[in-house]
């Protein structure tokens, strides 16, 4: 009897707390929500931006080079003397070349076996 009176009362508290934890939180959500309904922002006006953000302008175009100066240029280059490897340039002497590989060098056979 003892047990079974426990057991009951166990289960008044349960369903006993177990609603009003619930109605708490609706009670909060529900302020929240109205809270988010009659909010109104303040309007933006078009002259709080300034300062803030920049104007645009587009870049210059880039200027174009003279054509007088690269006349110059081409007939500098076309006047210019090629120079290859291997060749001496004109008043110096042409590299010395040496022999730098040499064979190897084989061992005498042994005369007896």
């Amino acid at each position: 009897m003892a047990r079974a009176t426990s057991q009951q009362a166990a289960l008044q508290r349960r369903t006993f707390l177990a609603p009003t934890v619930a109605l708490r939180a609706d009670l909060v959500q529900d302020m929240y929500l109205k809270e988010l309904k009659t909010y109104k922002p303040a309007p933006l006006k078009a002259s709080e931006s300034e300062g803030l953000v920049q104007k645009f302008s587009a870049p210059k175009p880039p200027q174009s080079p003279d054509e007088g100066d690269l006349a110059q240029d081409l007939k500098a280059y076309e006047e210019q003397q090629v120079e290859l490897e291997g060749q001496a340039t004109s008043g110096e002497s042409g590299p010395v070349e040496e022999d730098w590989f040499e064979p190897p060098e084989e061992d005498e056979p042994a005369a007896s076996h």
